[in-house]
């Protein structure tokens, strides 16, 4: 789950917008959210069949990321600077085995468009135009080599999709679709992370 968290971070932050770095920061900041529709697949290399899941998620600049799962059951997480959260029902409950605090910040710092300590982890190539663009994330920390081999973010006017390839053989696929910028949170997304 916490891979699925960074990585979705990584691609949801609307990352890949342009074709420099300054142009990509400048699109990173420009978004106050972005929200819709995601269908993970999990592909383990110990089973024949991928893991599906689907669900909502909510991206909020500056406030965090709510990943609302709701096939094949509920399940509400939120990503904020205090750590990853579940929502038990009545409140939100902080869950350490969900997140490590290296890919928070990492994920806060794309959130306000610092791609900073994302390069010191990877080395980025962006291909393409901003009607069909192609980022790829090698790791270059030796943590990160120890997570992924690379991670592939595709998207036009926003993210459409990534993809995990992980350093132990098992890779993720997330297709994002509806994506809508800007559009009216709804009341628990408000209230999830803390928006006016």
């Amino acid at each position: 789950m916490k891979k699925m968290i960074f990585l979705f971070t990584l691609l949801m932050s609307t990352w890949a917008y342009g074709f420099s770095e300054q142009a990509l920061i400048s699109q990173l900041q420009r978004p106050q959210s972005v929200q819709g529709d995601f269908v993970q697949a999990r592909h383990l290399k110990a089973l024949n069949r991928p893991i599906m899941t689907e669900g909502k998620f909510t991206l909020v600049a500056n406030k965090g990321l709510l990943w609302q799962m709701e096939k094949p059951f509920n399940t509400q997480l939120r990503v904020t600077e205090k750590g990853i959260m579940q929502w038990n029902g009545t409140q939100w409950v902080n869950n350490g085995k969900l997140g490590q605090a290296e890919q928070i910040q990492l994920f806060l710092g794309l959130l306000s468009g610092d791609v900073s300590g994302l390069k010191k982890q990877f080395k980025l190539t962006l291909t393409g135009s901003s009607q069909q663009w192609q980022v790829t994330l090698v790791p270059d920390s030796l943590l990160m080599k120890q997570i992924f081999n690379q991670i592939i973010i595709q998207g036009d006017e926003v993210v459409k999709m990534m993809t995990l390839d992980e350093a132990q053989g098992d890779k993720t696929d997330i297709t994002f679709k509806n994506n809508q910028i800007n559009s009216p949170l709804t009341d628990f997304a408000r209230q999830a992370l803390q928006v006016q």
